[in-house]
């Protein structure tokens, strides 16, 4: 299982700090992903980070901005989120393999 949270309204240029945190599976084994989706529009990956090395991907349209790291003894993925744009705005998912979490509701307003 996996719960999302954080998300808030802020304003164009703001920052906030999602959560993902899960429970009932080993963590530390499973790269985990952030996607987000946008009313009227398909969801897109945003950011994932590794479960070996800690490596990570990032969107082009949110990189240098956005920063994903992992507490595996916290289960809990964090995703920092800084220079928020308005185009940033939607629900942002956690997703392991074929398990999502509940999203989370980011609004940015200009």
């Amino acid at each position: 299982q996996l719960q999302a949270s954080g998300g808030g309204a802020v304003q164009n240029g703001g920052s906030l700090r999602l959560s993902c945190t899960a429970s009932g599976f080993t963590f530390d084994d499973f790269a985990i992903a952030w996607f987000r989706q946008a009313p009227g529009k398909e969801r897109e990956g945003v950011s994932c980070i590794s479960s070996s090395d800690g490596s990570t991907y990032y969107a082009d349209s949110v990189k240098g901005r956005f920063t994903i790291s992992r507490d595996n003894a916290k289960n809990t993925v964090y995703l920092q989120m800084d220079g928020l744009k308005p185009e940033d705005s939607g629900i942002y998912y956690c997703n392991v393999g074929s398990v999502w979490g509940r999203g989370t509701l980011v609004t940015v307003s200009s």
